[in-house]
Order: C-alpha cells, then structure tokens, then sequence
C-alpha cells in the first residue's frame, strides 16, 4: 500500500490463534506496531506466547479485550489513539468434532463476527484495507465437489454450494461469512477487501496449546489412533508460515485483489502418513494402510464421519489451483515435508505426543 504508514499500527483480530500468532510475530519482525484483539486478557495461558512477543518487542505490541458476538466490541481496537489503516480479521471457531449447536458454535461467530468487525471499520474512516481469513471451505465443501470442474481443478471462482448446518456445518459458515463481508464491502468505496482461503493449515505452532483442530489431526497421526489405517481422504495442506505471510503480502500490497487458494499440495492421508514413516521410523504408532471403504462406513460414525460425508469425500481425488495465490502475493510454498515433520517435532518439544 504506497500511501501506508508504518507508525500506524495494524489490527490482527483473534491474536492467540494458530495462523494469527504467526502473522503477529513476522509483521514484528518487519517492524510494524501491531494491535490484537483476544477474548480475554486474564487467561494468560491462552496467549502466554504473545506475551512473550511483547516483551521482546517492546511498545510494538498492544492488546485489546474484544468478543465476536458483542456489537461495537472492536471499535476500540480499531479507532483507538489515531486508528488502524489495516484490519486483518481472523479471529473466527475452527473445529470439526463434538459440534452440538453448528448455528452457535460456528456460524454466528463466524457471521456475526465478520459482520461486528466490519461495522466497526465502517464507523472509522482511518481503515483503508481489510483482509479476511477465509478457507478454501468455502470454495469447496466436500471433494466431491470437483467433479463440477474440469479435470477435477478448483479455482477461486467456485463458490461451495453443498454444505449446510445439516452437512459440514465448518464450511458452510466459512462460506455464509466471505459471502457476507464481500457484500459489505461492495457498499462503500473506501476500503478494499481481499481474502486469504487456505486448505488444511498444518506447520509448527508458537503456542503450546493442545486443544486446536490441526494439533488434533497431527496427534492422531502419530499415537494410534489410525493403527488399523487410515480412510482414503484427500485435502490440501498449506504450512502455517505461508498462510501467515500471504495475510501479510495482501495487507501490505493496494494492487492484490479478490479471493486467493493458499494451498501448497493435496495429499492423502496415506501419503502423509508415509511421509512422517519416511523421517521417523518406528519412533510413532504411524498408520501404514488404507481403510477399505466398507469399514469405514462401518467405524466412520465413531470418529466423527457420517455416511454422506464418507459417500462425498473417500476415495475422490481433487486438485486446487493455486496459480494465483503465487502470481499476486509472490508466494513460495514450502515442501509438505518440512511442514509435517516440523509440526511433529513442535508438538514432541510442547510434550503434546
């Protein structure tokens, strides 16, 4: 952004989350002052890890109580002391298993989340830019969903169209929330929207937590819990470190436009699982097979599966383009290799395996 200050500093909503943490730390490195906004700043083993950040870059970090459900929560955050140019919103749930209430739990947060974050950039005229964290959920919900695409290839002009409360109940309110914001955003004229839609986000996290979707999946990989194998599923996996700095190329940068895949390969949960066979040996209870398909209608139900997903989403193959993503934020994907066994080794040092 020519016209950008760097004595402003730039709002990172939900800075305790896995993506966010990074996107934190790298725009400290580069010198910017940054503020977040966190639930609450008496959990401080929540967010022990920006703590730490603040300390080492001292009067570049400030911290704001916010709620995604209480209106007028960020104009704080955002209007505070001269105001933000650059609001990066990414504070929204990201969890798959044990949903009760899917309207609750992840729609209304993700919704009117979006929608209270946004109202408050209207109110201040300082916010020339907002960047979102979407998913590629919203892209797409199930694999099945490819089939619409020639040879199987998504871009970022399909729209997901399946998903439902009913029915991956994540995707569908990563899907009602971009939707929304893009139509804020086409409104007024005077700040620019772009979003950042990353597959599977895996790669090492600066916080010790244990309680994060990504976390989960890693662990499963590793401690038998897909000893009998694992369902032929296929998903695109991006290292956390290069969601980050796409949040921060498309914040920094007026000329990026529109919805970007941030994804660096599909892959099937095989193929991870060989991968982390490859680098660890036997040091891990790492699945070795495939679970037929009949079992996995059978044992589906237990972790979570149910039969129309299991019908949509095993044994189909997809592919997600991420030319653009590399054209107009200059990324550089990492290998997924890097990716998987450094996650490992960060949960093995956080004693989470």
């Amino acid at each position: 952004m020519e016209s950008l200050k760097t004595q402003k500093p730039i709002l990172v909503t939900g800075g305790g989350g896995y993506i966010a943490s990074w996107v934190i730390k790298f725009l400290l490195e580069d010198g910017f002052f940054v503020r977040t906004t966190v639930r609450s700043l008496k959990d401080k083993n929540k967010i022990k890890h920006l703590l730490s950040l603040s300390e080492t870059y001292q009067g570049k970090l400030e911290f704001y109580e916010a709620d995604l459900l209480k209106e007028g929560s960020y104009d704080t955050a955002i209007g505070d002391k001269g105001g933000c140019e650059i609001v990066i919103h990414m504070a929204s749930p990201f969890f798959i298993e044990g949903i009760k209430d899917p309207q609750k739990e992840l729609v209304e947060p993700a919704l009117l989340g979006t929608r209270n974050v946004l109202s408050s950039v209207n109110r201040f005229p300082c916010v020339r830019r907002v960047v979102l964290t979407s998913s590629v959920a919203s892209i797409m919900g199930d694999s099945s969903d490819a089939e619409k695409a020639p040879e199987k290839l998504i871009d970022e002009s399909y729209w997901n169209e399946t998903s439902s409360l009913h029915h991956q109940p994540y995707p569908y309110s990563k899907t009602v929330a971009e939707r929304d914001a893009w139509e804020i955003q086409k409104k007024q004229n005077r700040w620019s929207l772009t979003t950042i839609n990353p597959s599977f986000v895996l790669g090492p996290s600066l916080s010790d937590r244990g309680d994060g979707t990504s976390v989960n999946f890693m662990r499963s990989m590793v401690n038998g819990k897909f000893v009998t194998g694992v369902p032929e599923l296929y998903m695109g996996i991006v290292d956390v470190r290069d969601v980050a700095k796409a949040h921060i190329a498309a914040a920094l940068n007026e000329k990026v436009t529109g919805r970007h895949i941030v994804s660096a390969e599909v892959i099937s949960m095989l193929g991870i699982a060989k991968i982390l066979k490859t680098h660890f040996g036997n040091k891990y209870w790492i699945p070795k097979s495939l679970l037929p398909k009949f079992l996995a209608y059978l044992v589906g139900p237990f972790f979570g599966l149910s039969w129309e997903y299991i019908n949509k989403n095993i044994g189909i193959s997809f592919s997600l383009n991420n030319t653009y993503s590399k054209q107009d934020l200059g990324i550089s994907y990492r290998p997924i290799s890097e990716t998987l066994i450094e996650h490992i080794n960060q949960l093995a040092e956080a004693k989470l395996i």
